[in-house]
Parts: structure tokens; C-alpha cells; sequence
């Protein structure tokens, strides 16, 4: 710090006094040479600041890592402590089990034999409950894949039974609007034809457009073959005025499906075994008797077919 006081005094003097030119340059010569010291006094100030700005840092990480070591220290210690203290405990229940009795000892080899005879009975139950549960587990597998094949199945009868329905409604479109109806119903296919389609009152001669209606009806249940057919005769509730060939509602209904059966057995694609005829007479009624068009309603044929369930039924049976 004096040298930064003295530089600027000299170049005042050299500036404001008269001397020789040799004592001159002498004087200007140690100028530059003390500006220069200077200028390195400055330089090492600095280094000197930066490394004390470093050595500082490491101070405080330093100071933090003593803090850090010393708790480390005091929890060492505390465990340490408490080992000791177990150590101790552990030594005096030693020295207490080498002065216990060789009947103590007796009877606590006792207790062991009888753990071990307990603990071989468990593991023995248990490999019987393991066995039982890879028996049930295996039992479960086995049910899961038939429901699977349950559900498969289903689903393709629900399939065919849409396809079904649909392949009825195009074949019978010119009759539908006439008293003839297809509709899903239950998992079933109902085709609903009136009498007005196929009979003249009191008959069960099947007329020339009741015959078309049955015969194109026909073709269709003729590519399924998988389809079992009950063909099911209904009146009204007026009784039986006819002929004297019948005796009343019944006959008439059972004559009516037996004439459609007829009709149906003539496609030689339809198996007689598929088909059933059965006669409800006026005690399944679908609408009012006491209207003129309730009644013509309920005198109907209804075709109802279903699908053969053989194979669903062995799934469900199987053990």
C-alpha cells in the first residue's frame, strides 16, 4: 500500500522539478519499474482474494462435514450404547440358562419334541390342503374352459338363430302385411301366420296362398338343420260349430297344425324327427276375444322354432 502512495508522488516531482536529463531517465527507469511492481502487487492481491474465496468455501463444506460426521459420531455411539447394554443382557441370560436345572433342560426338550411332532402333523395337513386345493383349482380350470365353450356355443346359436330370422323375413316379405309376423322371442324364432292366410272358418284344408306361405317357409327350414319345428294350432273362443268329424276347439287347432306338418314333410330337406304338431286350442290367446279382430288374432298357426341344445346340454351334464 506505501508503493501506491510513493508512485504517484515521484511523477509529480519529475513534473514539477528541473533536473538533469541522465538524473531524469533514472527517475522515469524506477517509475516504470515501480508501476510494473505495482501492477503485479495488484495481480498477486487478487490471486490472493480468489484463493482466499476458495479456501473459504471449503471451509464451510468442511465445517458442514464435521457437523455432519459429528452426528453420525453421536448416533454411532448411541447404538453402540445399546448393544452393549443388550450384550449384557444377553450374557446374564446365559449365565442364568447354564445355572438352570437338568430337569428344566429336561423338560424343555420335552416342549421341543412335542413342537416338532405338532409342527410334522401341520406340514402333513397342509400337503393334504394343498393337494385338495390343485384338485379344486384343477377342477375350476376344467369348468372355465366348458363355459367357455358354453358361451361360444350360445353365441352361435344366437347367430344362427339371427340369421335364421332374418332368411324367414326374405323369404316370406310378400306375405308379411297378409297375417303372416317373424319376430325373435326368448331365443326362439316365431313365425305367426293367421287363418285368414290359411284356412276358411271352421276348415283345416290349407288354402293355395296358405300353402305358398309354407312351402317357401319350408325351403328355408330345409338349410337349417339344426332347427327343431313345433307348429302349434290356436282358435278364438267360439266353440266348435263344424262337422261332426270334430268335437271342438282342440280337435280343430290339433287338425290345423297337423295340416301344416303335412305340408312340411313333403320338403324332403325336413326331417319328420324335427317336426312336432301340437293343438292349444282357444286357451293360449295373444289378444282379446271380444273383438272381431282380437278374435281374428288369436285364430293363428304359430311355427316356433328353436335350436337343438344336445351338445349344451352334455356341457352342462359333464363332471
Amino acid at each position: 500500500m506505501k508503493k501506491a502512495f510513493i508512485i504517484p508522488a515521484v511523477a509529480f516531482a519529475l513534473t514539477t522539478a528541473c533536473v538533469p536529463a541522465k538524473k531524469y531517465k533514472e527517475l522515469e527507469d524506477r517509475l516504470a519499474v515501480a508501476t510494473e511492481e505495482n501492477s503485479s502487487l495488484k495481480n498477486n492481491l487478487n490471486d490472493c482474494e480468489d484463493v482466499n474465496n476458495v479456501h473459504s468455501e471449503e471451509l464451510a463444506v468442511l465445517g458442514e462435514q464435521l457437523t455432519e460426521l459429528k452426528n453420525e459420531y453421536d448416533k454411532l455411539a448411541s447404538a453402540n450404547t445399546s448393544t452393549q447394554a443388550k450384550y449384557e443382557n444377553l450374557q446374564n441370560s446365559y449365565n442364568a440358562l447354564e445355572k438352570n436345572s437338568s430337569s428344566a433342560l429336561a423338560e424343555n426338550s420335552k416342549q421341543n419334541r412335542e413342537l416338532l411332532k405338532e409342527l410334522e402333523e401341520k406340514q402333513k395337513a397342509l400337503g393334504r390342503e394343498k393337494e385338495e386345493l390343485e384338485r379344486i383349482s384343477k377342477s375350476l380350470q376344467q369348468k372355465s374352459r366348458r363355459i367357455d365353450e358354453l358361451e361360444a356355443m350360445i353365441e352361435e346359436k344366437e347367430a344362427k338363430m339371427n340369421s335364421l330370422k332374418n332368411s324367414l323375413s326374405a323369404a316370406l316379405t310378400n306375405f308379411e302385411g297378409k297375417g303372416l309376423t317373424v319376430e325373435r322371442r326368448d331365443g326362439k324364432v316365431y313365425v305367426s301366420m293367421e287363418n285368414k292366410l290359411l284356412f276358411d272358418s271352421g276348415s283345416w284344408a290349407v288354402g293355395s296362398q296358405g300353402q305358398q306361405a309354407v312351402k317357401q317357409l319350408g325351403y328355408v327350414l330345409a338349410e337349417n338343420k339344426d332347427i327343431d319345428i313345433l307348429i302349434e294350432g290356436h282358435t278364438d273362443n267360439v266353440p266348435y260349430g263344424g262337422n261332426g268329424a270334430l268335437s271342438d276347439n282342440w280337435d280343430l287347432s290339433t287338425k290345423r297344425a297337423t295340416a301344416i306338418v303335412h305340408i312340411l314333410e313333403e320338403n324332403k330337406g325336413i326331417s319328420q324327427e324335427r317336426l312336432t304338431a301340437a293343438g292349444r286350442g282357444e286357451h293360449n290367446p295373444i289378444a282379446t276375444n271380444e273383438t272381431a279382430e282380437g278374435k281374428a288374432k288369436n285364430r293363428r298357426i304359430e311355427v316356433i322354432l328353436t335350436p337343438r341344445l344336445d351338445e349344451i346340454s352334455r356341457l352342462l351334464t359333464e363332471q
